[in-house]
């Protein structure tokens, strides 16, 4: 059966995020001042597995082997 994961990886609390700090930057100079403002990636993939607890194990796996560096990301994974 198929299932949409939805995989999102952020920088952990305490960890250094030049593209937010930009953001922010450009957002005041444009009139939008912002407080804390942090980046993130979101990654929407089509499973093919038995079940939602197979579908988020395998997405899982992917964050582990390749989409995350668990030293400084957090994610959560949601199955659709």
């Amino acid at each position: 059966m198929n299932y949409t994961v939805t995989i999102t990886i952020a920088l952990k609390e305490g960890m250094l995020d030049p593209e937010a700090r930009a953001i922010r930057h450009a957002l005041a100079n444009l009139g939008f001042p912002a407080g804390d403002l942090a980046t993130a990636r979101l990654f929407r993939i089509t499973l093919d597995a038995a079940d939602a607890a197979a579908a988020k194990e395998e997405a899982r796996q992917m964050c582990e082997r390749l989409l995350a560096n668990p030293v400084i990301h957090r994610y959560t994974i949601e199955v659709e």
